[in-house]
């Protein structure tokens, strides 16, 4: 464990649902409900064996409700809110891949706000990773792990009202995290040097530290977050962004970003500098 976090191991748990109350973004309204039965379909199929007769006719109907979402749908992108830092953590991005109760690919990750030991809010939260989501036989998949520790540590600085981007993630792998077990997980903010942004997280199992991560985030101005959305926008032809984005965009100018696809801005080995 790496200085910054030495003796301020926090344990898991920490009073579900925390100080926030429960979140807001959990009811039982249409899509969250149709997130929840894709995400059993694809435990139970990638997990379990299956008759072909009833995969089948799985598929059959499958194709149809998604022929009749793809018809339904209109041709925008789904509003997405910026998120409150002083809201519940759940509530801050309910459609991400990692802890969105909205997402079909999420698993079931709970996120919860506390108050650490300096009086700032971190993250504590629980889950349990289904078939979907195994690597080495019985254990969760690494690259899962990876996607989970950056969504904690994200919603840690947010938390901490200390927003950025991911610009490094270091994980250790202590020992191998099981499959279908109860888990609980922690993740703090560190500290910050200038646009550098400093957070640490961790998984726990039975008490037992399986995992912990370390990322430096880079605080992004609004004027370069902007450029970064106008860039990706015009690089798809698909609806990649909602009109509040838009309006944002035509009110206030694409901003400094580099736009996709202009000279100089190929992929980078390091993250931008401070």
């Amino acid at each position: 464990m790496s200085d910054q976090v030495q003796g301020l191991d926090p344990p898991p748990g920490g009073g579900h649902p925390g100080v926030d109350g429960p979140p807001s973004s959990v009811g039982d309204d249409a899509l969250n409900r149709v997130a929840a039965a894709v995400r059993r379909i694809s435990h139970t199929v990638v997990g379990q064996p299956v008759a072909d007769a009833e995969l089948a006719e799985a598929a059959e109907r499958l194709s149809e409700v998604a022929d009749r979402l793809e018809a339904a749908a209109l041709p925008e992108k789904i509003l997405r809110q910026f998120p409150d830092p002083d809201g519940h953590p759940q509530d801050f991005f309910p459609t991400s891949p990692m802890t969105g109760v909205a997402s079909p690919v999420a698993p079931p990750v709970e996120v919860w706000a506390v108050v650490g030991p300096g009086g700032q809010r971190e993250i504590r939260g629980r889950a349990s990773f289904g078939y979907q989501y195994e690597g080495p036989p019985t254990c969760v998949h690494g690259g899962v792990i990876a996607e989970l520790f950056d969504e904690l540590l994200g919603l840690a600085n947010l938390a901490a009202n200390q927003p950025g981007m991911t610009g490094t993630l270091k994980i250790r792998y202590r020992r191998p995290t099981p499959l279908l077990a109860p888990l609980e997980l922690a993740s703090r903010h560190t500290r910050r040097d200038g646009r550098k942004i400093f957070t640490w997280g961790g998984i726990f199992h039975d008490g037992e530290l399986t995992a912990e991560a370390e990322g430096i985030f880079i605080e992004v101005p609004a004027d370069r977050m902007r450029g970064i959305v106008s860039g990706n926008a015009v690089a798809v032809e698909a609806p990649i962004i909602n009109a509040e984005w838009r309006q944002l965009l035509a009110e206030q100018g694409p901003g400094t970003g580099p736009r996709v696809g202009a000279p100089g801005t190929g992929p980078r080995s390091s993250p931008p500098r401070s």
